[in-house]
């Protein structure tokens, strides 16, 4: 008589950044907070790409507060010749952002 094998449950690695990734592909993104925001590609009509990058302009100083107001009233004022805007989120910062109090909410569960 044959032994059958049995099959093993395969384990699905995935690291909290994995988890991120996949909860973030699925955030509106224009609801992003500026702070998790890595760069902007905002596409104009002529063909033209403007990059903004967030994230530098966090780490030389810039206040993020300022950053959103500032770049809310220039797509404002250039909403009739942007055609797209791709939003580039660093992954790394909703972690550091999300992770603790994720943690906090679920701990008691």
């Amino acid at each position: 008589m044959a032994k059958m094998r049995r099959s093993r449950a395969k384990k699905l690695k995935l690291t909290v950044k994995d988890v991120w990734k996949q909860i973030v592909s699925d955030v509106e993104k224009s609801e992003v907070p500026i702070r998790v925001l890595d760069r902007l590609v905002i596409h104009l009509a002529d063909g033209t790409l403007v990059e903004v990058n967030i994230k530098e302009l966090i780490l030389e100083g810039a206040d993020p507060a300022l950053i959103e107001d500032h770049l809310n009233q220039k797509l404002s004022d250039l909403s009739d010749i942007i055609t797209d805007i791709d939003y580039y989120i660093d992954i790394d910062s909703v972690v550091k952002v999300v992770q603790p109090e994720t943690d906090k909410i679920l701990k008691d569960l």
